[in-house]
């Protein structure tokens, strides 16, 4: 069918569940007790609630044994990232971490160009360099950057996201879509489980602790956005895709007004979005 293999379905799909993934996770560390365990719970449910899409996708696995290889490094690189943004979460506002992540399109931009050999154009060079922009300004308060764990924290976590984003792009075709993007997530959760030696009593208690209903919805969302944004990289082209999904920042910022009641630097959130979105406008044209 024509309209699954059109990329902009995919994106606007994203976009919304990417809005309410980034919400209902600010929610869920309000009250948990281990940062570590947290993230194993959740990545650990949302990787088997991955699987239920595996049918309304083509059944294939790699027989290259490199594609196994560079999913390992996927796999560890999306475990590092994983785990930084949920301490990253629990110290900003839902809004601000969506700004904050939009760095990782500035990076997959470059990435586009360098390592995909597409064409460089000023205008998306510019529209890059207004995303991070955007975010220096999101950060400054009373006439200086404020510097702190969590935005390098975050900046860090965008790094490895992108790496790990990066090697999907050249590899996720090769398998089920929704099983791979399951083996990012139980793989990372096993790997935290492992090198923070979380028991299970530590994932059992922040789900009985826990805010049940946003623990569902970023279970609900989490593994089928990977699939939604995978599947838009892998039918459009990088340097299009990557700004697109910088339209979060915007929808993030209204919804957290609205619902998280983050109104603390409402006007400084809504400027860093519009220049966001002027970046994604720069970046189309």
């Amino acid at each position: 069918m024509g309209i699954l293999n059109n990329w902009l379905i995919y994106i606007i799909l994203y976009l919304i569940l990417a809005t309410a993934f980034t919400q209902f996770y600010r929610i869920t560390t309000k009250t948990m007790k281990s940062a570590g365990a947290l993230t194993v719970l959740l990545q650990m449910m949302a990787g088997i609630f991955a699987l239920i899409l595996c049918p309304f996708f083509e059944v294939k696995l790699p027989t290259d044994a490199r594609v196994y290889g560079l999913l390992a490094i996927s796999i560890c690189f999306y475990c590092i990232s994983d785990r930084l943004n949920t301490t990253v979460r629990s110290g900003v506002e839902a809004s601000t971490f969506s700004i904050l992540k939009q760095l990782s399109t500035t990076f997959m931009i470059f990435a586009g160009i360098i390592f995909f050999k597409e064409e460089f154009i000023l205008t998306k060079f510019i529209g890059a360099m207004l995303i991070i922009f955007s975010n220096i300004f999101i950060f400054h308060k009373k006439g200086k950057f404020e510097f702190n764990k969590y935005v390098l924290l975050g900046i860090l976590s965008n790094l490895a996201y992108t790496v790990a984003l990066f090697l999907d792009v050249n590899i996720s075709d090769s398998f089920n879509l929704p099983f791979y993007v399951a083996l990012t997530l139980i793989l990372p959760a096993l790997l935290i489980t492992i090198f923070e030696r979380i028991k299970p009593k530590e994932i059992k208690n922040e789900l009985v602790n826990g805010n049940k209903k946003a623990i569902l919805m970023v279970v609900l969302t989490w593994g089928t956005m990977i699939v939604m944004q995978l599947r838009a990289y892998q039918l459009g082209n990088v340097t299009v895709i990557a700004p697109l999904c910088a339209l979060t920042a915007m929808s993030n910022v209204i919804v957290g007004y609205l619902f998280l009641k983050e109104r603390d630097n409402l006007l400084k959130k809504i400027i860093a979005a519009i220049l966001i979105i002027i970046s994604i406008i720069l970046i189309k044209v």
